[in-house]
C-alpha cells in the first residue's frame, strides 16, 4: 500500500509520495490535436499533463495554457470541488505511481470551507479511477488508481504536521508539541488562520478570509487592461509578479511598484484579521506564515504581527509546505500498511 499528500489549491495542484513532487497550476483546458513536435525538446521527466477520464479529454495545468483554446480556471469553492478536484488529484496521483496503485491519501480544504466540503470531497475521491495519459512522443498508457482510504483534514495542519513530523511520519519536535502555535496559511484565493495546542485543532481563532494574493493580481490585471486593453487571466501572471516585468505585444512594462503597493495592500488587511481574530490568543508561542502567498507577502506581513513569528527560509518553496505535511500525516496513520522501504528509517 503507498501513500501520499495532496494538495488541491486555487493556484497550484501539488502532490507527493515522499520520492517525486506533481506541481502544476490549477488549469484545465479542452483537448487539441498537436500536429507537430520538435525532437529536440526532451520531455521524458516530465509529467503528463495530457490525460482522459472518464471519457473526457483534458490538457492539464502550464500545457492547458499553452495549447487549449478554451481554458477553465475558478476561484469558486464549489465549482473547484465539482469540476476540478477529481481531474487534478488524478492526474496528479497518476504521475506519482504506475500502473495500477493503491494509494492512501491526506488531502486538506480551507477551514472555512471544511464542514461544507469534507464529506463531498471523500465521496468524490475515494474508491477506484481510471486514467489514461497521453504522452509527448505519442504513446499512450493506462493507469488504474484506487484510493481505499482517504484523510481530509483543514489545510493548515498540513504545516504544522511538516515541522512536527519527520519524513517517516515520527512526531521528533517535541518542543514544538508543548507549544500553542497560530498558522496563517496565505493562498491564492484564501488565507486561512488555525490555531494548534497540545496535538489539538482549536477552534477559536481557526477562520478562513477571501484575501489570498489572488487579490493583488486582480488590481494588476486591470490596470493592465486599462492601458493596453487586453484582458491578462491572472495565472498567466506569475512570472510578471517575480520578475516585476511584464511584455504585451512587443513592449516591456515595469509594474514591481504597482505589484508592492498591491501587496502592502494585502498584507494590510491580513494583519488587521489577525488583530482581530486572535485578540484573545495573545498567548500563541509562535506564528507560522505559510502558504504559496507568503513567498510574495511575507516581508510586508511580518513586521505587522505582534509576537514570535518564526521566519520563512528563502530557499523553501512555501507552497509544498502543507502537502509535505500531509504526506508525513499520512505515513503517521498507515505506518503499517506503507511499503517496508518506505516506512523504516
Amino acid at each position: 500500500m503507498d501513500v501520499a499528500g495532496v494538495d488541491i489549491g486555487f493556484g497550484f495542484t501539488k502532490a507527493t509520495n515522499g520520492k517525486d513532487f506533481a506541481l502544476f497550476k490549477s488549469v484545465l483546458g479542452e483537448a487539441a490535436d498537436i500536429q507537430f513536435r520538435l525532437p529536440i525538446v526532451k520531455s521524458e521527466n516530465s509529467p503528463c499533463m495530457h490525460v482522459e477520464i472518464d471519457g473526457q479529454a483534458y490538457f492539464v495545468g502550464d500545457f492547458a495554457e499553452q495549447h487549449s483554446d478554451t481554458r477553465q480556471f475558478t476561484l469558486d469553492q464549489e465549482k473547484l470541488l465539482t469540476e476540478f478536484c477529481r481531474v487534478l488529484t488524478i492526474t496528479a496521483v497518476s504521475n506519482l505511481f504506475n500502473g495500477y496503485a493503491h494509494v492512501n491519501i491526506v488531502t486538506g480544504l480551507p477551514v472555512g470551507f471544511y464542514r461544507e466540503y469534507n464529506k463531498r470531497l471523500a465521496t468524490m475521491l475515494k474508491g477506484q479511477h481510471e486514467i489514461t495519459l497521453h504522452k509527448c512522443d505519442g504513446s499512450s498508457e493506462d493507469r488504474r488508481i484506487n484510493i481505499p482510504n482517504l484523510r481530509i483534514i483543514p489545510q493548515p495542519l498540513g504545516s504544522i504536521f511538516n515541522l512536527l513530523m519527520n519524513e517517516y511520519g515520527k512526531i521528533t519536535n517535541r518542543e514544538l508539541v508543548k507549544q500553542k502555535i497560530g498558522v496563517i496559511d496565505i493562498g491564492f484565493r484564501t488565507t486561512d488562520f488555525c490555531i494548534f495546542q497540545g496535538l489539538q485543532y482549536i477552534q477559536r481563532g481557526s477562520s478562513t478570509s477571501d484575501t489570498g494574493i489572488s487579490e493583488s493580481f486582480r488590481v494588476i490585471a486591470k490596470k493592465l487592461h486599462e492601458e493596453n486593453n487586453v484582458n491578462i487571466e491572472l495565472y498567466r501572471l506569475y512570472n510578471a509578479i517575480q520578475t516585476g516585468f511584464i511584455k504585451i505585444r512587443g513592449k516591456e512594462y515595469n509594474i514591481s511598484k504597482l505589484r508592492d503597493a498591491a501587496f502592502e495592500h494585502s498584507a494590510n488587511v491580513i494583519a488587521a484579521d489577525i488583530a482581530r481574530l486572535w485578540a484573545d490568543d495573545w498567548d500563541i508561542d509562535l506564528i507560522i506564515i505559510s502558504g504559496g502567498g507568503s513567498m510574495e507577502l511575507a516581508k510586508y506581513l511580518q513586521p505587522q504581527i505582534s509576537g514570535n513569528v518564526m521566519p520563512i527560509e528563502p530557499k523553501i518553496d512555501a507552497r509544498l509546505n502543507n502537502v509535505q505535511g500531509y504526506l508525513k500525516y499520512a505515513r503517521y496513520l498507515w505506518a503499517n500498511l506503507e511499503s517496508p522501504a518506505k516506512s523504516t528509517e
